[in-house]
Order: structure tokens, then sequence, then C-alpha cells
């Protein structure tokens, strides 16, 4: 593929809502993501509140709210809902442990920082329609062998919210994804559809998802798996619906995601990612 999505791609992008880019990121840098996700979760020194994350519990009453809000600015490793016992006891070794790292690796941490600032990024993020382009959010997704836990059919823009809808998602594969080990499946066409569901802070603070609209969820023949190799990048529409299966297979899918949303846009109040404004979102230049 050349150096920007060519005029078909981007038709495509249109079409279907999400646009997938083989080899955007080479090798090396591949490894050092990798690398550098690795040595995070070896410094981490869990405590006796370690934070689980679960899409399937639509409340979220099992994920830390606190370690979630402070996450906004931070890096902090969520576990795997699998990798703990009744009683808060990890049940595999702790490299095996953990479901995800987020939610500022983009901004605190310099080589996910430069990954994620690479220049194709703003030029296509441009292409997009992205005018003002902030840099929201970033997760390290490991999907661990055995217990990698299932995403369930969600839309980005559910937890990233602006009006008007602007958030685009980047997912980068950092190892290969296939249907075996948990591959991302979407929806073609599917951003078209409404907004079903938002993840915000009510009115008592607390954490919660609010159901906007009864559309069901995809299924059957309206699902396509995303199988890719390590190094590809995919593009999601914040409105498109996607999920990916558990990983029971014996090798891992480990992945980041960049989100982005445009500076335009209103910040919906009740999201639950909220920056200080002496700390506020950044573009893809290094500019205070």
């Amino acid at each position: 593929m050349p150096a920007l999505p060519d005029a078909e791609a981007l038709a495509s992008w249109r079409r279907d809502g999400y646009l997938v880019w083989p080899r955007f990121a080479a090798p090396g840098a591949v490894a050092a993501l990798r690398q550098r996700a690795l040595a995070i979760v070896d410094a981490y020194v869990p405590d006796e509140k370690a934070a689980v994350f679960s899409s399937r519990d639509r409340d979220r009453a099992r994920l830390g709210e606190a370690a979630l809000i402070e996450s906004a600015s931070q890096v902090r490793c969520f576990f795997e809902e699998e990798a703990l016992d009744p009683d808060g006891r990890l049940v595999v070794d702790k490299a095996r442990a953990i479901n995800k790292i987020g939610h500022a690796l983009h901004d605190r941490d310099p080589v996910f920082d430069r990954f994620s600032r690479d220049a194709r990024l703003a030029a296509l993020a441009a292409e997009l329609g992205v005018v003002e382009p902030l840099l929201m959010q970033s997760m390290l997704i490991f999907k661990q062998p055995r217990i990698g836990g299932e995403v369930v059919w969600h839309q980005d823009a559910s937890f990233l919210a602006t009006k008007p809808q602007t958030v685009v998602g980047f997912w980068f594969a950092l190892e290969d994804a296939t249907r075996d080990n948990g591959c991302l499946w979407v929806a073609p066409g599917g951003h078209r559809g409404p907004l079903r569901e938002r993840y915000g802070r009510g009115a008592d603070g607390a954490l919660a998802m609010e159901q906007l609209d009864d559309t069901p969820w995809p299924s059957g023949k309206a699902t396509v798996p995303l199988e890719v190799e390590a190094g590809t990048m995919v593009v999601f529409d914040g409105l498109l619906p996607h999920a990916s299966a558990p990983n029971r297979s014996e090798r891992s899918r480990m992945a980041y995601t960049l989100h982005v949303v445009d500076g335009r846009a209103a910040w919906w109040p009740g999201n639950w990612l909220q920056r200080d404004q002496d700390d506020p979102p950044r573009g893809f230049g290094y500019e205070r």
C-alpha cells in the first residue's frame, strides 16, 4: 500500500466504516512496543485493590473506578477476569495476567509517544476529516493465551463521546491476529447506524453504561473477521460495531490502540475520561 491509502481505500472507509493498512509498522517498531509493554508489566507491583477489566460486565462492577479514572492521564495495568481467584489472588503468572495497560501511554511513555505521533497518522487523520486531532486515549491489549477475555460488541464512541461524533480508532496488531486467538470482528457499514450506548459519569459521579438505542448488535453474515498479520493497522469509525472472541489458544494476540477526536467538537462533560486543565490532550505534534 502507498504512503497513504488511495482513493479506492478511502471510498471503502466511507462505505464500510473501517480501513485495513497492512505492514504499517515495521518489524522493529512492533518489537519495540512489545518489549516496552512487557517491561511495564514486569515493573508493575499489584496492590490489594488491583483492577479487573471485563467488557461482559456492562456495569463494570469489578473494574476499580478509581483506577480507571486515574488512568486518563497515567499508565495503569488492569487484570484479566480469569487471572484472579474469588479472593483476588493470582492464579497465573503476572506476565500472563494483564488484560491491558491504559490509558495515557501516548503521553506518558516515550516509546509509545514516538509511535503514536507518526506523521503518517497525522496525515491519515486529516484525510479522514479530523481537522484538529487530539490524542485522547491509548491502550496496550494483551489478549492472553487461554484466558484472554471476550470483548463484546461495542462502539468506541460510547466511551469517548463528542458532539458531533468524531472519534477515530487506530488499532495496531503487534502479533498475528487469527480466529483462533481472538481476532477482531466488525460489521461493515454498521457505522451508519445509531450510537447504542454511552458510558460515563452519572449524577452521583458513579460510572455506568446508559442505553441510548435498542437496535440489536450485528450477528451472523452481517459480521466479518479481520485476520491480520503483525504490523497491520486497522482504522475504525467511532460508530462501527466491533468485537473479539475469547482467546483459548496457546498464543497471545497483543495489540495497541490509539483513539483520536476532533478538537472542534464538544467533549461530553460526562465522559469517564477527563484531563486536568494543566494537562490537556495534545495533537500529533510535541508542542504543549
